[in-house]
């Protein structure tokens, strides 16, 4: 047998793997997957888009399918694509208890589930139900905006795991969402219908399992689940697994935080006197990022940054802690793991209160995600002015309201008027541009 050089044997290796190169780092390149016309696919770490690479910059409104007119729902992807916005995400889910119905039907709520007494649900196919969303995919064709949907929440907010539980499994733990094979076969029958109803359409960038799966959410968690037991990463796989199935060319992502796993030298802080194991490396949020993304139809990787709200112990006075430093390192550290697995990435979200602090903090952030070459940098969340349903002023649901013409704001919202962070965006924007070529 010739023996052949390293180069020689890499080029062997592609061909008879399907591949199409290996890049610097010894890492397969698979040949893109061939899709329709106007479908994103992946190549290495990059998104590719009808050959082109597709690099962008996007935002999160969850409340744009709830909006009641059409005329909203335009002016909002108007001026989201007149920002640069290239990719939205919005919920895909929204479920409701039959004792919010009357409530629902008197304020126009947008819901697409309607829990039972008997713990099924029912499916609202009417004008305040899926045809809404209907339209919310239609406008975006129309605005060349494509959409990441999630197909359901960890947190109470508009439905979620909760629901699945307390109907189905009453007095169960969280967790039950990803084991209970009841409960597993009811999320899957939601998602076959969403994925059916809009798998030919091109508006769509990539179906998403949950947003920011874990353990524990509004109910506590068993001891069974963390990611040592890979509860979370089983479940990533049977659900993408089922969704390749029923849709072959749409990507599929996580939705998760991006919680690591490193049972070696786990990350960890001094708080009063005693070490504190970091959550977001220990595991027991469930997420193993980097298993997780290495799944055959996980196709790109997505992780959140909240450092605010996550070490709130630390930012005190005279704490060494430094927010803008966190993020930067939490950046990379995502960026280095995709480049392992030889997938792209996103930061998915990312927000600060105060808009001091964004001005503070953002370019920093954004720039590494930039240096880094992330597939898509996507804040939390963008804000529109200008709306007109109810005269510009309409109670949603919770404290979710659009007040004179503004789209809610939960305190981590830009708008347009914010011209420092508006205008940052726009230059993220315009570098990812560059970059899709």
């Amino acid at each position: 047998m010739r023996l052949l050089c390293s180069d020689t044997l890499q080029l062997a290796l592609a061909i008879s793997l399907g591949i199409s190169s290996v890049n610097s780092a010894g890492l397969e390149e698979r040949a893109p997957k061939k899709v329709p016309k106007g479908f994103v696919t992946t190549r290495g770490t990059d998104f590719i888009l009808d050959g082109k690479k597709f690099a962008f910059f996007g935002a999160n409104s969850y409340w744009l399918p709830l909006l009641t007119t059409k005329e909203d729902v335009d002016r909002t992807l108007k001026g989201m694509r007149d920002h640069g916005v290239k990719v939205l995400r919005t919920w895909g889910f929204n479920a409701i208890n039959q004792t919010e119905l009357a409530g629902a039907q008197e304020s126009s709520l947008t819901y697409y589930q309607l829990w039972q007494p008997d713990g099924t649900y029912k499916l609202n196919f009417g004008p305040e139900g899926l045809q809404r969303f209907d339209y919310v995919v239609k406008a975006a064709e129309k605005y060349d905006i494509k959409l990441i949907i999630p197909f359901t929440n960890n947190w109470i907010g508009y439905g979620g795991i909760d629901l699945y539980v307390r109907w189905m499994a009453p007095g169960g733990t969280q967790d039950l969402f990803f084991t209970d094979p009841k409960i597993i076969k009811a999320f899957q029958s939601y998602v076959k219908l969403f994925v059916n109803r809009y798998k030919d359409s091109k508006a769509i960038f990539a179906w998403e399992l949950v947003n920011e799966a874990r353990c524990r959410g509004e109910l506590p968690s068993s001891a069974a689940c963390s990611a040592r037991t890979g509860t979370l990463t089983k479940w990533y796989k049977q659900q993408s697994d089922l969704i390749r199935q029923l849709d072959p060319y749409h990507l599929i992502t996580t939705g998760g935080e991006g919680h690591f796993y490193w049972p070696k030298n786990t990350p960890g802080f001094w708080y009063n006197g005693v070490w504190v194991s970091d959550y977001n490396y220990n595991g027991d949020a469930g997420e193993d990022f980097d298993k997780d993304l290495a799944l055959p139809n996980i196709d790109f990787g997505t992780y959140h940054m909240y450092p605010e709200s996550w070490y709130p112990q630390l930012i005190t006075p005279g704490s060494n802690f430094s927010i803008e430093a966190w993020g930067v390192q939490w950046i990379k550290q995502h960026a280095e793991a995709a480049r392992k697995v030889g997938k792209p990435v996103i930061l998915e979200e990312f927000s600060v209160g105060l808009y001091s602090n964004k001005k503070a903090w953002y370019p920093a952030w954004v720039q590494a995600a930039l240096d880094t070459k992330q597939g898509g940098v996507m804040p939390w969340q963008y804000g529109q002015l200008g709306l007109t349903e109810s005269g510009g002023n309409r109670l949603i649901k919770y404290a979710d309201a659009i007040i004179n013409g503004a789209s809610p704001n939960d305190g981590n919202t830009y708008y347009k008027n914010q011209t420092e962070i508006w205008n940052l965006f726009e230059h993220v924007a315009k570098v990812q541009d560059s970059r899709s070529r």
